[in-house]
């Protein structure tokens, strides 16, 4: 291990190198670095050093070995330690705007999303370990991938979080108070998150990149104020600004519902990003209305998906709004659709996009109706699914990337060392915590399979059940199912607009 002081000049040199650190800049971070490690300057300069397994680990190994942090802390000291390298807040909002202004809009998300992943803000060395592949479905591809880089959470846990009115700092994840926050043991530290400011609709609101990176470019455009996510007409003015001003990104919005909602609700924001889930690429099944300024339509698609074309962004916002206001109330009970019951049941998850010169609105219908057959949800996963995915299904899912818990990684290794054990004991695997759960998939691989398989075979198996579990899970998400009941009904809905 170098000195703690030759690793803080690596570090400077990474800085320099890769996140546009000045003179002076560096010079200020060196003294706080050297305050913050009690150490002398060091008379030897920085060399390239990878940053994580050179640089970091050696300040964290250090950081422990003096009791300067707790096992258990080494994430939250790492975040600030690059936040003291991470060029200021306002100096990366004048940057990208001279970008914007002077090189365009993409170059200067280009340079957004190369700071966050320079100053560790995106920590690529967790995000690529992250398991992920794709397969084919008969209403075309379905991306998978095994997440090992943030837990999973319960929906009842997302419908806690919204109700809960007590005071807390930050409000949320998303608030623009985590700019700088230290972390807490149940809230990250966000000292190397960085944001820009945008108008949409004539508000205030800030770009910033998520974390966790679930694809090329992950964005969210989050509101300056903690309001409560709502789907109305302003939702649409918002996401078409966006897209006229960012047309190499879509952005999107979980539904604001719980059960069809995303992760967090009670702060009204969107996603975005490269155009890259497997829903852009699926064309018109049936065009149901056209006129010189807009196309709509049925996109053939797996879930219930209302698609809106055309130039004209006013006539494309108006028609979105008139499919909004049309599908809350609107109830159909030969094919199970009730608007309301106690509570208002219906509403969309909306993505815009630009296709050319063309503004693009994909509504997926959602209704979060419950029954007693149904506890989770008529249209979530139903409970033979929940050891595949329990959260509910949001923007992502719904548009063709699954987004696993990272236990399953594991849980896969198990189902496959059992697989090829020989005889399966169900007796023993209904009195394993972690596999049980698992036994309906294992006794189905069982019962459709020669006996004993291989590795290679029982793998192929366990992920195609997984697949198998993708594909029905957006299914279940479809207000109008994909037989010949269900979209004449679907059909029906659309002409009533």
């Amino acid at each position: 291990m170098n000195g703690v002081n030759e690793t803080i000049e690596h570090l400077l040199y990474y800085a320099s190198e890769n996140l546009d650190l000045g003179v002076e800049d560096i010079m200020y971070a060196r003294n706080q670095l050297l305050e913050l490690f009690q150490a002398q300057p060091s008379d030897k300069k920085g060399q390239p050093k990878d940053l994580q397994t050179e640089i970091l680990d050696e300040l964290i190994a250090y950081a422990l070995d003096k009791k300067m942090i707790e096992a258990g802390e080494e994430i939250r000291f790492e975040t600030k330690i690059m936040g003291l390298v991470t060029p200021s807040c306002g100096l990366v909002v004048s940057t990208f705007e001279e970008y914007r202004d002077n090189l365009g809009i993409k170059v200067a998300t280009d340079y957004l999303y190369n700071i966050s992943i320079a100053s560790n803000y995106i920590r690529l060395c967790d995000i690529k370990r992250n398991i992920f592949w794709c397969t084919l479905g008969k209403y075309g591809k379905v991306g998978i991938t095994i997440n090992l880089s943030k837990p999973e959470k319960d929906p009842k846990q997302v419908l806690a979080e919204k109700s809960f009115q007590g005071k807390k700092y930050p409000k949320c994840a998303l608030c623009l108070e985590n700019l700088g926050f230290p972390g807490t043991l149940t809230h990250p530290a966000r000292q190397t998150l960085r944001v820009v400011p945008i108008e949409l609709n004539g508000e205030k609101w800030h770009l910033q990149y998520s974390p966790y990176v679930y694809y090329d470019e992950h964005c969210i455009a989050l509101n300056d104020n903690h309001v409560p996510m709502e789907i109305n007409a302003n939702t649409f003015a918002r996401l078409l600004d966006f897209v006229e001003i960012f047309p190499h990104y879509f952005l999107g919005s979980n539904a604001d519902l719980p059960i069809v909602g995303g992760s967090i609700l009670s702060h009204d924001h969107y996603q975005g990003g490269k155009k890259v889930l497997p829903m852009f690429s699926r064309p018109f099944r049936e065009i149901i209305y056209q006129d010189d300024n807009v196309v709509m339509g049925i996109k053939d698609w797996y879930n219930s998906v209302v698609t809106i074309k055309g130039k004209n962004k006013q006539a494309v916002h108006k028609m979105a709004d008139r499919v909004l206001k049309k599908w809350i109330a609107y109830s159909d009970e030969s094919v199970g659709i009730l608007a309301y019951t106690t509570d208002r049941h219906n509403t969309i998850t909306p993505i815009a996009s630009m296709c050319g010169d063309e503004f693009v609105m994909d509504l997926i219908l959602r209704n979060n109706r419950t029954d007693d057959k149904h506890p989770f949800g008529i249209y979530h996963p139903t409970e033979d699914m929940h050891n595949i995915k329990k959260e509910g299904i949001g923007l992502i899912e719904a548009m063709g990337l699954f987004v696993l818990p990272g236990r399953l990684q594991a849980e896969i290794k198990e189902m496959i060392s059992i697989l090829v054990s020989g005889e399966v004991d169900f007796i023993e695997l209904k009195e394993n915590p972690r596999m049980q759960k698992h036994m309906h998939m294992i006794a189905e691989i069982v019962a459709e399979n020669n006996q004993p398989l291989d590795r290679l075979t029982a793998r192929k198996l366990v992920l195609k059940k997984i697949e198998n579990a993708c594909f029905r899970i957006l299914e279940c998400t479809a207000v109008f199912k994909n037989n010949e009941e269900g979209q004449e009904a679907f059909i029906r809905f659309i002409k009533t607009i």
